[in-house]
């Protein structure tokens, strides 16, 4: 345990005073969501995708249109797969790993359709999600299908605390 973080087996009344997921109906996705994407034109060259993943430290990349609509998603281990491909295990060489390492641009290499919210999605309907399906995120888009932002697992865990702290 780190040493600036509280023992909660001392308090165990912590799980009453945060009560996010009473209100969480009320609160609109978009009030906690990142808005600052990098997104990844799906033209873009698999060096040039290299660069930009090098660049920026996140873990998901979204693919998007010229129009920055969402069309698939890079992730971590898409990336080490293409440039790791020959240590890979022969029970992880499937035809989509074949395919993949012979791509030549974002859209042959993401994974399409990734799981979205809708900008008026409610907190508690993206934390469902979230939990149904064991991801870490999910990207938020508008009413045309235009990538506005996302909504990680660290950002609902912050605002369970600061909506806690606040009562």
């Amino acid at each position: 345990m780190p040493f600036d973080a509280p023992d909660k087996s001392k308090n165990p009344d912590y799980k009453d005073k945060i009560q996010i997921s009473k209100q969480c109906t009320n609160k609109a996705i978009t009030e906690i969501m990142t808005m600052e994407v990098v997104g990844i034109d799906e033209s873009t060259s698999i060096e040039d995708t290299l660069e930009l993943i090098g660049k920026y430290r996140f873990h998901n990349f979204p693919v998007v249109d010229k129009d920055y609509r969402l069309k698939g998603e890079i992730d971590q281990n898409i990336i080490l797969e293409l440039l790791f491909h020959n240590r890979l295990p022969s029970s992880s060489h499937t035809h989509l790993t074949a395919v993949r390492s012979l791509g030549e641009d974002a859209k042959s290499i993401m994974i399409p359709h990734p799981l979205t919210v809708s900008h008026d999605t409610s907190l508690c309907e993206a934390v469902d999600m979230i939990l149904k399906h064991n991801i870490n995120h999910v990207w938020v888009i508008d009413n045309k299908d235009k990538l506005i932002g996302v909504v990680t697992k660290h950002d609902i865990i912050n605002e369970a605390y600061r909506t806690g702290k606040k009562d």
